[in-house]
């Protein structure tokens, strides 16, 4: 049973990664709504959230036209 609960913690650390890093170099200006352009250091700050939100993080994105 733990090494299930282990399996699927490092799987959901594992898709939060990637949506992160994906949300960050490419969807977070998509998801702004407006033509935003983000500076590097705000990118950098946006990454934990979205590391761990990622599932609203994704939602949002999708929502808000894919992956542009």
């Amino acid at each position: 049973m733990n090494a299930l609960i282990g399996l699927i913690f490092v799987l959901w650390c594992a898709a939060g990664f990637v949506v992160a890093g994906a949300f960050v170099a490419r969807g977070a200006d998509v998801a702004l709504g407006e033509p935003a352009s983000l500076t590097p250091g705000a990118r950098i700050l946006l990454l934990p959230g979205a590391f761990l939100l990622w599932p609203l993080v994704l939602w949002r994105w999708l929502r808000a036209g894919g992956n542009a």
